[in-house]
């Protein structure tokens, strides 16, 4: 049985409660990275090989057990080339380096604005520049999202670059059935929108979704932060995030007051819920290639490099979000988007993300296996958690799930604490620390941490 890694979130098969996969971040702050490494994950996933999830760590001092335990270390990365993620990609680099085993890259990216134009880039090439020396050290080549980011590593000197696109709509192999369900959208139609924070407070999406909004009653907004999941869940309004209020996500918006909004945790809930929707649109690239996949029609608002070079690759219908008025109707993206390209294109795409993993010794299930049965019938046994949903009710039965967290919480974070104690009476530095201060009450430290959001909760039931 040959085992490979996998960098991801959590594997395809873990169920895990929504507290807890708010706590863990389980979707390493962006839900649509589990969206891609599912499918790397069902796609290597073959009678011979096993594939298990590192979650997401990229710890040197595990090198020397990855290269004794696993065959391969697969890596789907999104854009990773940018300069807020060179610290992690420095970490990658230094344990990747340490690796004895394939190192195999699939659908990285690098993100400058729309025009295309690396300069942003150029304080983070050595950083790339030694991830991508490491990685064609251990593999035949490198597979990256699009044009642009191919061109800016041949522009450093790499030859073996592919452009395969994103794992994630491959995750039904040959398969991929967009259509177009009712003729036109109405004030009936259930229409999905999705975006950044960035996109709603600088790139004019908060008026555009305002408009839809007040356009369509079956409106729904699907966040993919963590912090947009932790708003809905925990009104927990810490992180920086907060401070913008346009987006549906926050406690202040009109649509999280309707609970016209969502988060999910797992791509499964998330395409299931999608194939009852007519449309999907907004700048987020995977949250409408979850509608893609779902079979529900989508157009990307493109404001990136990232989603620009993707969506021309696959063929994905998309418009300039510098281009769209601020009273942009879905309606008129439904009526023009066309997706004869992204399917009659999709087989030799496909044909070329295989022929990829093949150039670097990685079977696939759709070639090698059962086009991922196995997988399927598994995952349908597995009761996965809703999509998170805004936080409205202040009664024992909303409130109990979340308490019951807090109580373990504790209750781990005594018994951490103790341990902790133990540790510093043995250690004998001298200093006052060592010595056995009184630590902060375990208590106090969980109060602090979910008491704003439960009294903000309270608060809100009263109103």
């Amino acid at each position: 049985m040959k085992r490979i890694l996998i960098r991801s979130g959590k594997n395809p098969y873990d169920v895990v409660p929504v507290e807890e996969s708010l706590q863990r971040d389980v979707i390493a702050t962006n839900s649509g990275n589990l969206i891609f490494s599912d499918a790397t994950h069902k796609l290597l996933e073959t009678p011979d090989t096993e594939v298990v999830s590192n979650g997401i760590k990229s710890l040197v001092s595990e090198a020397a057990r990855i290269n004794e335990e696993y065959d391969a270390f697969v890596v789907p990365l999104a854009n990773a080339f940018r300069p807020s993620f060179e610290p992690q990609l420095k970490r990658l680099t230094r344990l990747i380096e340490r690796l004895k085993i394939p190192v195999v890259v699939a659908g990285v990216g690098a993100q400058t604005g729309l025009n295309y134009d690396p300069a942003r880039l150029k304080p983070i090439e050595p950083s790339v520049r030694g991830f991508v020396s490491a990685v064609l050290d251990r593999s035949a080549s490198i597979g990256v999202r699009g044009e642009f980011t191919e061109q800016y590593l041949k522009d450093m000197g790499f030859r073996d670059v592919e452009t395969i696109g994103c794992p994630s709509l491959f995750m039904y192999g040959k398969e991929l059935d967009v259509r177009k369900r009712t003729p036109e959208l109405t004030a009936e139609s259930r229409i999905a929108v999705n975006g950044s924070h960035n996109a709603v407070q600088k790139q004019g999406l908060g008026k555009v979704i305002a408009h839809a909004h007040a356009r369509y009653p079956h409106l729904r907004f699907i966040g993919q932060n963590l912090s947009d999941a932790r708003q809905l869940h925990w009104r927990d309004l810490s992180d920086p995030n907060a401070k913008v209020k346009a987006i549906p996500t926050h406690p202040d918006h009109p649509m999280y007051q309707e609970d016209k909004v969502r988060v999910y945790i797992d791509p499964i809930t998330w395409i299931d819920d999608l194939r009852d929707f007519d449309f999907s649109f907004g700048s987020r690239i995977h949250g409408n290639i979850a509608a893609l996949l779902a079979g529900t029609p989508a157009t990307v608002l493109v404001g990136d490099s990232r989603t620009l070079e993707l969506c021309r690759y696959f063929e994905i219908p998309h418009v300039r979000i510098d281009q769209v008025p601020a009273d942009l109707d879905p309606a008129k993206l439904y009526e023009e988007a066309d997706f004869g390209g992204l399917m009659s294109g999709h087989h030799e795409r496909f044909e070329r993300f295989t022929g990829f993993l093949d150039r670097n010794g990685l079977r696939n299930t759709f070639t090698h296996g059962d086009s991922g049965a196995a997988f399927e019938k598994r995952m349908s046994k597995l009761s996965f958690p809703a999509g998170v949903r805004p936080w409205l009710e202040a009664d024992l039965g909303s409130l109990a799930s979340r308490m019951a967290f807090m109580q373990r919480h504790i209750t781990e974070l005594t018994l951490d604490n103790e341990r902790l104690k133990r540790d510093l009476a043995r250690a004998k530095t001298g200093s006052r620390t060592a010595a056995g201060l009184p630590a902060p009450s375990v208590y106090r430290r969980a109060r602090r941490v979910v008491g704003a959001p439960i009294r903000r909760a309270l608060q809100s039931g009263r109103q």
